[in-house]
């Protein structure tokens, strides 16, 4: 792949990432070369058309190079890059946090919408500060669900779990980089354990809402994965079990406990685990229960509202 480089201008160097990264079968090699250079040259978009014919130094053209090579070896472009966009804000994410996907934005539209539903369905009005609102994203990985909830409900209390010490790490950089860390308490934590009377040391915390895009992919189907997610995404995020979906029992049983009567569970599922995890809503527990699909039509955000213990 290596190869004698002539010519340094944007516009060259662009066109020979992307024939290289096309060459080694990179999904949209295009953009992908786009924005390794703009990486590697540390400049925005509106530059890169601006400037076609502009030289770029030779430390510039063989950091360009090196990451396309890394690229086509598999690693994901986000750890080459080190950023990913996730509901408007800029996320750092590394080796050690899940990829924020597009998808994953159902959750928050979905947690939102519940939350206004809830208030017009009590005669308040659905515009919502998250006023009087505590609220868990449980395996927060990056942060990126708990930090959009903050921003969009800036009057709630927000706390964010995580199983692995160094994805809080992840987490706790991007809330103070992007101007929530007093907003978001996080918590190391298998689920919500860590909120019990024994790992509060004093009376448990209660949830409004509690959502989670947990791990859902199967063991038995990693081989199917593609090589960016296998090789290179943390494991502890990817696999729910040797099916995918074992996770969301303990999951829904202990956010039964943790939620208050009438508070919310909003939930990512796997791509078929739908008819493993709908049963899970017992409705003497459980009521309103929803699915949202993605814009594939595949069942992508469950929602459930806890019902008062009868008797």
């Amino acid at each position: 792949m290596t190869s004698v480089v002539t010519d340094r201008s944007v516009r060259s160097l662009l066109k020979q990432g992307i024939g290289q990264l096309r060459e080694a079968c990179v999904p949209s090699f295009t953009l992908t070369a786009e924005l390794l250079l703009l990486h590697a040259a540390n400049r925005d978009r509106a530059w890169l058309y601006a400037h076609p014919e502009e030289l770029l130094s030779a430390e510039i053209t063989n950091h360009y190079f090196a990451l396309i090579q890394r690229r086509a070896g598999g690693e994901p472009t986000q750890h080459l890059t080190g950023k990913q966009e996730f509901w408007g804000l800029e996320f750092e994410v590394t080796p050690d946090v899940l990829i924020p996907r597009p998808e994953t934005e159902h959750l928050i539209e979905v947690a939102l919408d519940r939350l206004a539903l809830r208030e017009l369905r009590a005669g308040r009005s659905p515009r919502l500060t998250g006023s009087g609102l505590t609220l868990v994203d449980v395996g927060t990985g990056s942060g990126c669900i708990a930090i959009a909830l903050a921003k969009e409900l800036p009057e709630a209390t927000v706390y964010a779990t995580d199983i692995s010490a160094v994805a809080l790490d992840v987490a706790r950089r991007n809330a103070a980089r992007l101007g929530y860390s007093d907003r978001i308490h996080f918590r190391e934590s298998n689920l919500l354990e860590e909120f019990s009377a024994a790992g509060m040391r004093r009376a448990p915390l209660s949830f409004d809402l509690i959502v989670c895009n947990p791990p859902y992919v199967g063991r038995r189907t990693a081989e199917k994965l593609a090589r960016e997610v296998r090789e290179h995404e943390p494991e502890v995020a990817l696999y729910g079990g040797e099916e995918g979906y074992e996770f969301y029992a303990e999951l829904v049983a202990q956010s039964h406990e943790f939620l208050m009567p009438g508070g919310l569970l909003v939930l990512e599922l796997g791509y078929d685990s739908l008819p493993a995890v709908q049963p899970l809503f017992d409705p003497s527990r459980w009521t309103n229960v929803s699915v949202t699909n993605d814009l594939a039509g595949i069942p992508r955000v469950l929602a459930a509202e806890r019902l008062p213990a009868s008797g």
